[in-house]
């Protein structure tokens, strides 16, 4: 990293460390069931609501975990929309060049909820989150997406989000379901692991295997390398991934000349600060199926939060690939587009 890429990173880190407390300590709190969810009616319930109309897909996108200090669920908040809008300035950019961009407020569960030692409350809280994620997304398809192919896509707690979505709405043999899986070009959920025993319960969640591949799940966690145990891959578990630089989901190592950009980003509007190409390469541990980033230093890339172990690099998935992830986007749909022109002329 050159000395001007080490000095935005290192004032990135630094509004990071303010955002996010290091220490966060379980709390016995007594999470209550919501009794409805948010009325996605109103547009002040949308952060994005169709930018980019220029583009003829969507992407329905879930933001990551941006609370730090509510005791379970987000209460929306002026102060609370301003550090979600400037967490999905980044995450949009992923898609901006693809994709209409449909984004929803909704009242996660904060940072906190990930240190309760109370399984049942940590659940009801991710439930109390999911119910307005749904209903933001039953709206969105009832009344915004029109017929268009759709990505889904989220990071971390957005990820899981994702993942409930296609549970809920894209399995078994309703018109709905099959119009939904017809219409998916792929769901991006990084940061989130995808394991053999979802795929068993719920058959529609479809784990991509190669750089073009549509209706399916695109999705890894970074480590160092040294990690046997997080919260997004607990030990014993074993994720399925994809590695962004040459799209394989075995373990041949990919060369950091295949990375075509990491990235910083304005940590308010999301613009691209510098890209620095073949930085780093990457490989998916055989064992915890976390993608292992090569060459690396981790004192320039600190996990930040101590719900994370050493050698975690869960809060740079995106970064650390952007460029390889920007494009692919873009080849899935090309190829989703390109399957649907066949069909429809067979």
């Amino acid at each position: 990293m050159g000395n001007k890429g080490l000095r935005i990173m290192l004032t990135i880190l630094l509004i990071m460390a303010v955002a996010f407390p290091s220490k966060i300590t379980a709390k016995a709190v007594k999470v209550l069931p919501f009794t409805s969810p948010l009325d996605y009616s109103l547009s002040d319930n949308w952060l994005y609501d169709g930018a980019y109309l220029e583009n003829s897909v969507d992407v329905f996108i879930v933001a990551p975990t941006v609370d730090t200090s509510s005791e379970s669920n987000s209460a929306i908040t002026p102060k609370y929309k301003t550090k979600f809008r400037n967490a999905m300035n980044q995450q949009q950019a992923i898609y901006a060049k693809t994709a209409r961009i449909y984004a929803p407020y909704y009242r996660q569960a904060s940072i906190n909820v990930y240190a309760m030692e109370d399984s049942a409350a940590k659940e009801q809280a991710m439930k109390n989150a999911y119910m307005d994620v749904s209903a933001a997304f039953k709206y969105y398809i009832e009344h915004k997406n029109n017929g268009r192919p759709l990505i889904l896509a989220g990071f971390s707690q957005g990820a899981d989000m994702c993942y409930r979505l296609l549970e809920e709405y894209y399995g078994g043999s309703e018109e709905r379901a099959i119009n939904l899986r017809e219409n998916l070009i792929a769901v991006y959920a990084i940061g989130w692991s995808m394991t053999e025993d979802m795929i068993a319960k719920y058959p529609q969640i479809v784990p991509a295997k190669e750089e073009t591949d549509t209706g399916v799940v695109i999705s890894f966690d970074c480590e160092d390398g040294t990690v046997t145990d997080s919260m997004v891959i607990p030990a014993g578990t074993k994720a399925i991934s994809i590695n962004p630089l040459n799209w394989r989901t075995d373990s041949t190592v990919a060369s950091k000349k295949l990375n075509k950009g990491t990235v910083t980003q304005d940590s308010k509007t999301g613009a691209i600060l510098s890209v620095e190409a073949g930085k780093y390469g990457a490989y998916i541990d055989p064992v915890r199926g976390s993608l292992v980033v090569t060459g690396i230093d981790t004192s320039q890339y600190p996990k930040v939060l101590d719900i994370f172990p050493d050698g975690s690099l869960h809060l740079y998935d995106n970064f650390l690939f952007f460029v390889n992830l920007q494009e692919n986007v873009q080849k899935r749909t090309e190829s989703f587009i390109q399957k649907k022109v066949s069909s429809n002329a067979a």
